[in-house]
């Protein structure tokens, strides 16, 4: 690594750790423990402290081993006092996670005051991370960590995605749950171990959570999540620190990461907060589009085959709409060919005739299903019917439409609508 600077060699430390942890870390999202991999964090802080005392020096690989000693010890307890107490597995983790944290806090106050270790000896460090006396030792050790992590992944790949998904069906096929258990939390527990002297004890957790997080926010396919989760961890260690010049490294390195992924709750093609107000919203609109136009249906039905102008008020005291809603339903519907407006008068076109006609079948079809199957009263199925009707996505109407036609047994538009089953006022008082 000669040539590099120690800016350079952070960066790509960083990176490394990202892309390692973001990969082992989707495992721990999918299998909801996401939190073991925060009790490790902090518990290994005693085994720093010791592992420092014995061999009195500040190499990586050495508190290291330390560090996971120490992470396997409470992870051992905890499992003891799941198994063997009626604790449940989140207030384990909450008591080793603060008690071996504490024991920490204080063990390394005693080097801390001891003469011989020459101050704090910088293992301060390990609680909110500093990376800037990282050594090339260090950065090949981080390398060799995220090789043997992926190359972990590659090779049990099959059988990771099915215990991560389903985990009994792959303990009832005779598969070794608690060893590919083992396996994925030793990789989370390795990368947590190396990543504690760049983000620390406390911050550790994040970056095992947040790129496997994100990564779900974007993809419901596993190689791609893991590929993402990948590429975010490594995108976020590396944007941290160059971002971190006057900063703390670790709270900026989790900033990032955290940014990153208020970014993905919100504009995340299926699963953010901007597409689902979006799909709501076109539900919604298409909701009332088929309202407005199953009411044109019902005002014209006495006189069909011809059809009459119907005015706005007559609407409005028909659908019990606010005006303005109507009146820009109404407009909407004009725009899409479904309706003609001359003044305050209202007609559908031959276009929006057949769409009425389909909305009215569909919600009295509902409404004989409704009143046959889950007993709903004549008088009340016309809301209950209306509560459910849209419910089916489009698509899915049409192939249902499309096996009627092909068994014979699809009626035809508009001249088989079936009659109400309640008694439908033309009048516009009420519906």
């Amino acid at each position: 690594m000669t040539g590099l600077s120690l800016s350079d060699k952070v960066t790509i430390g960083s990176a490394l750790l990202g892309g390692a942890a973001g990969v082992a870390g989707s495992f721990a999202v999918l299998r909801r423990r996401s939190l073991v991999g925060d009790m490790l964090a902090h518990a290994s802080l005693p085994g720093v402290c010791i592992a420092y005392a014995i061999t009195g020096s500040r190499e990586l690989l050495g508190l290291s081993i330390g560090a996971l000693v120490s992470g396997l010890i409470a992870i051992g307890l905890m499992t003891l006092v799941v198994r063997w107490t009626r604790t449940k597995e989140d207030a384990a983790i909450g008591i080793m996670l603060s008690g071996f944290f504490g024991l920490g806090i204080v063990l390394l106050s005693v080097i801390t005051r001891s003469a011989a270790a020459g101050g704090s000896a910088g293992l301060s460090s390990y609680i909110f991370g500093e990376p800037g006396n990282m050594l090339d030792s260090d950065l090949l050790t981080l390398a060799a960590v995220g090789a043997g992590v992926l190359l972990l992944v590659v090779c049990f790949y099959k059988e990771f995605k099915l215990v991560s998904f389903d985990h009994e069906f792959a303990k009832s096929q005779g598969w070794p749950t608690l060893w590919l258990d083992l396996g994925m939390m030793a990789a989370v527990a390795l990368v947590t171990i190396i990543g504690l002297p760049i983000v620390g004890v406390i911050l550790m957790a994040a970056m095992i959570i947040l790129p496997g997080a994100t990564a779900r926010m974007w993809t419901n396919r596993f190689n791609v999540l893991l590929i993402l989760a990948g590429i975010i961890g490594a995108t976020t260690g590396a944007v941290g620190v160059r971002l971190s010049s006057s900063l703390p490294t670790g709270p900026t390195v989790v900033l990032t990461g955290a940014t990153i992924f208020v970014a993905s709750i919100l504009f995340a093609p299926e699963r953010g907060v901007i597409a689902r107000v979006w799909s709501e919203t076109r539900l919604r609109i298409r909701v009332a589009r088929e309202h407005l136009l199953r009411s044109l249906y019902e005002l014209n039905e006495p006189t069909l085959p011809r059809l009459t102008p119907t005015s706005f008020q007559t609407l409005l005291s028909h659908r019990y709409a606010t005006p303005w809603m109507l009146r820009w339903l109404v407009d909407r519907s004009e725009h899409r060919g479904l309706v003609t407006l001359r003044g305050d008068q209202i007609t559908l076109t031959p276009l929006g005739f057949r769409r009425a006609a389909e909305a009215t079948r569909t919600h009295r079809m509902w409404e004989i299903y409704m009143m046959e199957f889950a007993g709903s009263a004549p008088d009340h199925v016309d809301r209950s019917a209306d509560a459910v009707e849209h419910l089916l996505p489009e698509s899915l109407l049409v192939e249902l439409e499309d096996r009627l036609a092909r068994e014979g047994r699809l009626p035809a538009i508009a001249t088989e609508v079936p009659a109400s089953p309640h008694e439908v006022n033309t009048e516009g008082n009420t519906s």
